[in-house]
C-alpha cells in the first residue's frame, strides 16, 4: 500500500523513513514538505498539489507539528485517504474528538499513534502488572529539548506543549501498563519567562503516581518509570524499552527503532481490517495536568 509522509523534520528522517524502508505492507509514494525532501521519493510542497496528482495514494501519515495538523487530517479524511497521526495526535482533544467522527462518516482509518507503547519491554511490564496492587509509581522524564528539537521554536508556541511533548510518551506507557487508571490531582508547570508552554513539570496522580518531566537535561537522557507492588519493584527503562524486576534485569533492548515498524504495521491491520484506533487517555493528562497546574516562571530558554 502507498502511504504519503508529510512533514520531512528530524522525526520523519530518524524514524518513518527508515520504518517505511523496512516495511512490507507499505511503500513511500509521496513527500510533502516545504523544504524537506527523500531521494527517490516523488517530492511535493503543497498538500492540495499531492492529493490531486497523487489519487493512486490511500494513505496519509502526518508527521508535522500539531498546530496546522488539523486542516491536514480533515483534509486527508474528506478525501477518502486512511490517516496516521504522529504524537500527540493534535493541540486539542476536540480537535482529534472531530476527526475520529469525520473518519466515521467516510468509512476511513485514522490512528492516534503512540510509539512508546511499541516499545520493546511495554508489553512484558503490562502483563507483570496485570495481578498486582500498585502501591506507588514515579516516572523520571528528563531529556534535552536542543537535542530532539533544535531550534523548533513550535513546541514553546501555543498547542505546542512544551515539555509534554516528551512527557506524553511516558503517560502512553503509564496509560497503557496500569491495573486501574489514575487521574491527575495537581500539577506544578515551570514557565520560561519568555516561551508559552512549560519546560518543566512536577504531576501527582491518584493512587500514589507522580512524575517529573524536564526538558533542561544535558548529558545522558532519562525516561524512567519506577512501580513499587505488592510483588516488589518493578522499573522500566530506556522510554520502556528496559525491564527490571526487584532491581535486576528482565529482558528488553537498549533501542527505540522497533517502536514505529511496530506502528506501521499495526497501521496496515486497522486499515485491512476497516478499523480505526483512536486512544486519548494520554492526552487526557496532559489537559488536565495544563488546567489544574500552578505555573511558576523560571529563567528564559533560548535555543
Amino acid at each position: 500500500m502507498k502511504v504519503a509522509l508529510v512533514g520531512i523534520g528530524k522525526i520523519a528522517r530518524d524514524q518513518h523513513v527508515p520504518a517505511l524502508a523496512a516495511s512490507g505492507d507499505w511503500e513511500l509514494a509521496a513527500t510533502v514538505s516545504r523544504s524537506g525532501t527523500v531521494d527517490g521519493i516523488a517530492a511535493f510542497t503543497d498538500f492540495a498539489t499531492m492529493m490531486a496528482e497523487r489519487p493512486d495514494i490511500p494513505m496519509v501519515s502526518l508527521c508535522l507539528p500539531p498546530q496546522p495538523r488539523f486542516a491536514y487530517a480533515e483534509a486527508a479524511l474528506r478525501a477518502g485517504r486512511h490517516v496516521m497521526l504522529e504524537k500527540p495526535p493534535g493541540q486539542t482533544l476536540a480537535e482529534v474528538h472531530a476527526l475520529e467522527t469525520l473518519a466515521r462518516t467516510m468509512g476511513v482509518t485514522l490512528y492516534t499513534t503512540w510509539h512508546s507503547r511499541m516499545a520493546e519491554a511495554v508489553a512484558a511490564a503490562k502483563a507483570w502488572l496485570a495481578d498486582t496492587v500498585v502501591r506507588r509509581a514515579h516516572i523520571t522524564w528528563r531529556e534535552d529539548v536542543r537535542k530532539w528539537h533544535p531550534g523548533q521554536d513550535w513546541v514553546f508556541e501555543p498547542g505546542g506543549m512544551g515539555v509534554f511533548d516528551p512527557g506524553i510518551n511516558a503517560l502512553s506507557i503509564l496509560t497503557e501498563i496500569l491495573p486501574a487508571p489514575v487521574h491527575v490531582t495537581a500539577a506544578v508547570l515551570e514557565f520560561p519567562e519568555n516561551r508559552d508552554t512549560p519546560i518543566a513539570a512536577q504531576i501527582g496522580f491518584s493512587g500514589g503516581v507522580s512524575a517529573d518531566f524536564d526538558w533542561r537535561q544535558e548529558g545522558p537522557q532519562t525516561w524512567d518509570m519506577e512501580f513499587e507492588t505488592d510483588k516488589g519493584p518493578m522499573a522500566l527503562r530506556m522510554g520502556g524499552n528496559r525491564l527490571e524486576l526487584g532491581g535486576k534485569p528482565a529482558g528488553g533492548v537498549n533501542s527505540i527503532m522497533g517502536e514505529y515498524p511496530a506502528l506501521y504495521a499495526r497501521m496496515a491491520d486497522l486499515v485491512r481490517n476497516g478499523q480505526s484506533e483512536v486512544d486519548l487517555s494520554p492526552m487526557v493528562h496532559v489537559a488536565d495536568a495544563l488546567t489544574l497546574g500552578k505555573r511558576v516562571t523560571v529563567a528564559a530558554f533560548n535555543f
